[in-house]
């Protein structure tokens, strides 16, 4: 799938009160993870829509609802998405994320080279089980489910 240009794009994405807010270090770090994703790509809709789109971002009851609308605000779709499936992922990232941390303040260039490696495959592991997910409903390509999860992590981020 190419780039989304034109119409195949989000040009926002917001986060709804449902959310909460965290440590202005929380707050960065969503703020980084939104500007990515808008920067940078393809989200196509499933039915035919015209974008660009605008996404708002809930929680409720351990699930991702995905709302999507048009840039002039007219209503796209809904999509809810269950976290449960990505729940052993994401702690399993925050645990390599920390090792690596970690690695930076005291370990060897090549211990640093070798949690990033196990750090990008795990996120990797987590962007393609957002696309399965979303398949059928929001199409993405890779590098766009790789900023949508990494925005997914940093929403279960807790400091």
């Amino acid at each position: 799938m190419a780039k989304g240009t034109g119409t195949n794009r989000l040009i926002a994405v917001d986060l709804d009160d449902s959310i909460g807010r965290g440590p202005p270090d929380i707050e960065h770090e969503r703020a980084v993870a939104i500007f990515d994703l808008i920067d940078e790509n393809s989200f196509t809709p499933t039915g035919g829509h015209e974008g660009p789109f605008r996404l708002k971002l809930s929680l409720a009851e351990r699930r991702l609802i995905l709302e999507v609308r048009r840039e002039d605000g007219k209503e796209v779709m809904t999509h809810i998405l269950s976290l449960s499936p990505f729940r052993k992922i994401v702690k399993d990232y925050f645990v390599i994320c920390e090792s690596y941390y970690e690695a930076i303040k005291m370990g060897s260039p090549s211990r640093i080279e070798a949690i990033d490696m196990g750090r990008r495959g795990v996120h990797d592991e987590g962007s393609r089980l957002l696309q399965e997910r979303l398949a059928g409903k929001i199409e993405v390509d890779f590098d766009t489910a790789r900023r949508l999860f990494t925005l997914v992590c940093v929403l279960h981020w807790r400091g």
